[in-house]
């Protein structure tokens, strides 16, 4: 991948306010980039932004009535792009080719502006799917097809991974005691083996490693082949893993038989993965969330708007960005261009990224109207390969979109993860999500009676009943999983109040 590329994979996964620092890092590195204070005031007044200007506020109106999408603004389908189409645009990019020392502004509006959405909304409650690795890998696992053996041995694998990303214990006992009440077809250890290395395909990279060479080696394999010294470092890692911290770098190249030039390479590689994958997740003090964007109905409308909040409005600046010549090869020119290169490159990512998470936030508020009508009961299964076919996306560029972003809807702040969820199926043949399931439960025990509560079999039978087939252990994972107390302590509870 190209440093251009990479950066706008970057920005497309960050979160509104780590976007905001990115912006004020690049002001403060790059001399042609400036904040437009003229702009942000001209925004604030209630003046309307011309249609004209390439990059309009991008406000969407969703039809409650018929489901459809209409934009106000312009066209954010032909901006948004996929990972490997950025570098394309870049490389064929119209103004490559026009003269250095060329008005910029004549070609290129270089403002960047997202619409603030601010509105009356809940603010007492935030529901963040990613409390901790378990809930993260949990989340993976659901989007992820497995036969209902190897779902089970998935799990147990998840219910014993270390905070820091490890399987320490035996497969054979993980595996045994999860699967315990099956005797009669007993896990091979093939079957052990082959879930495993599914699961070390998850993110973060390295998790469910055994050791801290597996660790290294799984981080190395999902590097790209043509990644400098990835061949030696792969070598080092499984063989001489113990060496990698002496000091007498003349015996290690003996061992390998490396050249020293390619052993500091590899080493330097080495360093730079991540040995306790699962500490990135590490549950932390509760922040305050920002929305990423806002959903608000409007005059029978679902509105969508992203959330700039104090974001700041970049800008080329004019007065270096006249200075570049043309024929000029010195270093002070060479300089100018290479920064104005970056400038346009880093604002044309920022359109990018928010084009794609306007379409994202977009698709989603189209697919989960009915739970912004009537709540968690109505929302549908969703999971990331829906909304990226619908989108024309790689379903890792939808996995990088909604990760630590948030959406603010008249019924709270959601992760955008938390619209995804398994599909679950019912008695007619059609599906249901695993959201509206959970809260049909918590429909059922609240209105329970309190000298009788509802056994985990009988709420299983009561959906069926409403026509979806869910398993016991299904139906206790679920309650577990809200936080509510099986029949037993509720009666007991119910009885000492």
């Amino acid at each position: 991948m190209t440093p251009q590329l990479q950066q706008a994979i970057k920005l497309l996964q960050l979160s509104t306010m780590e976007l905001h620092q990115e912006m004020i890092e690049q002001v403060y590195s790059n001399p042609l980039l400036e904040i437009d204070d003229d702009n942000a005031s001209e925004i604030n007044s209630d003046q309307r932004p011309s249609s004209s200007a390439p990059n309009d506020t991008i406000a969407v109106d969703l039809n409650a009535d018929h489901g459809n999408l209409h934009e106000t603004a312009v066209d954010a389908t032909d901006k948004a792009v996929t990972e490997t189409e950025l570098d394309d645009i870049w490389q064929n990019e119209k103004t490559q080719n026009l003269p250095v020392d060329a008005n910029w502004d004549e070609v290129y509006s270089p403002t960047m502006q997202v619409s603030s959405g601010a509105a009356e909304n809940n603010w007492e409650q935030v529901y963040q799917v990613t409390e901790s690795l378990q809930d993260h890998l949990t989340w993976q696992l659901n989007l992820t097809p497995f036969s209902d053996r190897d779902r089970e041995i998935a799990e147990a694998y998840i219910d014993a991974i270390s905070p820091s990303g490890f399987i320490n214990e035996n497969l054979a006992d993980i595996v045994f005691y999860a699967t315990s009440e099956n005797t009669e077809n007993p896990v091979e250890e093939d079957e052990m083996i082959a879930v495993l290395r599914r699961l070390q395909q998850f993110d973060p990279p390295g998790i469910f490693a055994r050791d801290i060479s597996e660790c290294l080696n799984i981080q190395l394999h999902q590097l790209s082949l043509d990644t400098p010294f990835i061949s030696q470092s792969i070598r080092i890692a499984s063989e001489f893993l113990n060496d990698i911290a002496s000091i007498d770098l003349a015996s290690l190249c003996k061992k390998t038989r490396y050249s020293e030039e390619d052993l500091q390479g590899a080493l330097r590689l080495i360093r730079s993965l991540n040995p306790r994958p699962g500490e990135a997740l590490t549950v932390n003090e509760a922040e305050y969330i920002v929305p990423d964007a806002y959903v608000e109905k409007i005059s029978g409308r679902w509105q969508v708007r992203l959330n700039d909040g104090s974001a700041p409005r970049l800008k080329i600046n004019s007065l270096y960005s006249n200075l570049i010549k043309r024929s000029d090869d010195s270093k002070q020119n060479q300089f100018l261009k290479d920064n104005l290169a970056e400038a346009k490159w880093f604002l044309r990512s920022l359109e990018s990224r928010n084009d794609t998470l306007m379409r994202v936030c977009m698709s989603i508020v189209e697919l989960q109207q009915g739970f912004l009508e009537h709540g968690p009961i109505a929302m549908k299964p969703m999971v990331l390969s829906d909304i990226a076919l619908k989108l024309d996306l790689h379903e890792s560029t939808i996995s990088r979109v909604t990760t630590n972003k948030y959406l603010a809807t008249p019924r709270g702040v959601f992760e955008l993860k938390y619209f995804f969820s398994s599909h679950l199926s019912t008695a007619a043949g059609g599906e249901c999500s695993s959201t509206a399931v959970c809260a049909i439960l918590k429909t059922l025990i609240s209105a329970e009676k309190t000298s009788k509560p509802l056994s985990d079999n009988k709420l299983m039978l009561l959906l069926e009943d409403q026509g979806i087939q869910v398993a016991r252990r299904t139906v206790a994972k679920y309650r577990e999983g809200m936080g509510i107390p099986p029949s037993s302590r509720r009666k007991r509870f119910e009885n000492i109040n």
